[in-house]
């Protein structure tokens, strides 16, 4: 290898750290913002990471992300959460961010639109001997605001899962020197972590029972045979990301012992749930109207009534009519603990209660409730919200909107031409892009945000606390990425654009917002499609 090829070499090394370390500063400037309330414990990690990337930046002559890192800190020093968007502090950090990004572009971004600023900092890994797929892959990935990295052999691969444990890791079968060489791989690998690294095997030449217990064995979550395109791929690595980090359990416990409810407490918020005590059955209306409990845990026996009798007067509210319910008493009985639990009971524990045990009770309790809820409100085919608890949702924020004196922004969105993608290559393949559509926007709106399918190929998103203006934009920039987004269709790939329609609340009705909103997305089509239109107030 000559001089020039070598100092090469190391200068792109170099670049490479340079750049890890500004996606670190990006992804918890990012967390900092999704995750209500944690610039405290952020602020030192955000200040340490972007000094880091100034010392690195400098020692490697890469001033652009020196200067960027420079500013970030200065602007950082007099910034907190409560500053203003508008304030002139806030923008001269978000204008750091922004430039911090543009920089941290990869090499193949350039030659393309802007990538997308959103980065996820644990990383997913494709080990595929197929380099062009495993390119179009990243490429893929990274719109939906995933970072990937590709790698060419074995050594690779684990050399980088010592430094960084990856969500999720697309490993072909046969990766590296064949027979079954990526299954070993994977066994050795999974050797190194206590927790298992969720993979996704591709074979194109092997689909034997023996090699798929193999790849089971070593934590294999799915195995395709033979080997699938990108937009099923890209699916099915979404399932097994942080984006679907469970929620804690909404825990109501109702026992007229303080002394009991307390060490309730103790124990639910030791195993990561969200406890609401209370000690008195008559505020049991309140509570439930307040705190939406997905588990109700209620005394047998207290002063004025029985859990029996608070039992029934929950189960006549339709909505609270699947919530499991289980009683805590010291009645040892089976005949009376039954005819307890035919009073709308799910489930009984006798005091004392093994912590243990209640934490396992809940916990399969709680799955099961919250899958057949996802039966009833979510649409089977994208994951979002139906079309009915969509509108629920909307009537919850235009209440909320109400009382806290917020604005709120109400969105249509139909895909452009879809009938000519049903009728050009198949309905699969429409029901894919429909589902590439949903994922994208799960990926790209907030926590906050409402994402539901209203029908077809039309969805609707509810925007609290979002300025007419703000939805209109993060819409537009939503659609233009989503425009450049290549769709699978086998040998063939094409381009899928929307049309949008938004409409701010201005004290209507839920119904009289959807027609607002609708008419400003009739207009878009009008308008030539592939565009966002803001309704009249």
């Amino acid at each position: 290898m000559s001089d020039a090829s070598q100092k090469e070499k190391l200068r792109q090394h170099f670049a490479r750290r340079v750049t890890t370390q500004a996606r670190v500063v990006l992804d918890t400037w990012q967390n900092i913002h999704t995750s209500s309330g944690s610039f405290p414990a952020h602020r030192e990690e955000l200040l340490s990471a972007s000094d880091k990337l100034v010392r690195y930046a400098q020692r490697f002559e890469m001033s652009d992300h020196a200067n960027a890192g420079t500013k970030i800190l200065e602007a950082l020093s007099s910034w907190s959460p409560e500053t203003a968007p508008g304030d002139a502090t806030h923008q001269k950090l978000q204008d750091a961010f922004d430039a911090l990004a543009r920089n941290t572009l990869r090499r193949n971004d350039h030659h393309n639109a802007e990538a997308p600023h959103q980065f996820r900092r644990t990383p997913v890994y494709i080990a595929l001997d197929n380099a062009e797929m495993a390119s179009r892959l990243i490429r893929q990935l990274e719109y939906f605001g995933f970072r990937a990295a590709a790698f060419d052999s074995a050594k690779e691969l684990i050399d980088a899962c010592a430094l960084h444990k990856p969500e999720t890791i697309l490993m072909d079968v046969n990766f590296g020197n064949g027979g079954n060489t990526g299954i070993a791989t994977i066994e050795h690998l999974q050797e190194r972590h206590d927790t298992p690294v969720p993979i996704i095997f591709m074979s194109d030449e092997d689909g034997t029972i023996q090699t798929r217990l193999r790849a089971s064995r070593c934590g294999g979550e799915e195995f395709f045979y033979p080997a699938v395109d990108p937009g099923q791929l890209i699916e099915k690595i979404e399932t097994y990301t942080h984006s679907n980090t469970v929620e804690p359990y909404r825990v109501l416990v109702l026992d007229d012992s303080r002394a009991q409810a307390k060490f309730m407490e103790t124990v639910l918020k030791k195993a990561g749930m969200t406890a609401h005590i209370i000690t008195d059955p008559m505020e049991i209306i309140h509570a439930l109207d307040t705190f939406s409990p997905e588990i109700i845990i209620l005394d047998m026996y207290m002063p004025g009534c029985t859990g029996m009798e608070i039992a029934r007067v929950i189960r006549q509210q339709d909505r609270f009519h699947s919530v499991p319910i289980i009683y805590l008493s010291g009645e040892e009985d089976v005949t009376k603990q039954l005819h307890a639990m035919s009073l709308g009971g799910d489930d009984f524990l006798t005091k004392p209660v093994d912590p243990k045990h209640l934490i396992a009770t809940l916990h399969n309790r709680g799955r099961r409730a919250r899958s057949l809820l996802a039966l009833m409100i979510r649409d089977s085919l994208t994951g979002l919200y139906n079309h009915t608890h969509t509108l629920h949702l909307l009537d919850q924020e235009i209440v909320r909107a109400q009382q806290k004196g917020q604005s709120l922004c109400f969105a249509m969105i139909d895909i452009d031409f879809f009938k000519q993608v049903n009728d050009t290559y198949g309905h699969p393949i429409g029901d894919r892009v429909i589902r590439s559509l949903s994922m994208f926007l799960k990926q790209r709106l907030r926590k906050t945000d409402h994402i539901g399918r209203f029908g077809g190929e039309e969805f609707a998103i509810i925007l609290p606390d979002t300025r007419p203006n703000d939805a209109r934009n993060v819409l537009n920039e939503i659609r233009e990425r989503f425009a450049e987004l290549r769709q699978p269709a086998g040998g063939t790939e094409f381009n899928v654009t929307f049309s949008c329609g938004v409409a701010a609340w201005d004290n209507d009705p839920s119904h009289t917002l959807c027609e607002r909103a609708d008419r400003a997305l009739y207009k878009s089509k009008a308008l030539g499609r592939n565009c966002v239109t803001l309704a009249d107030s």
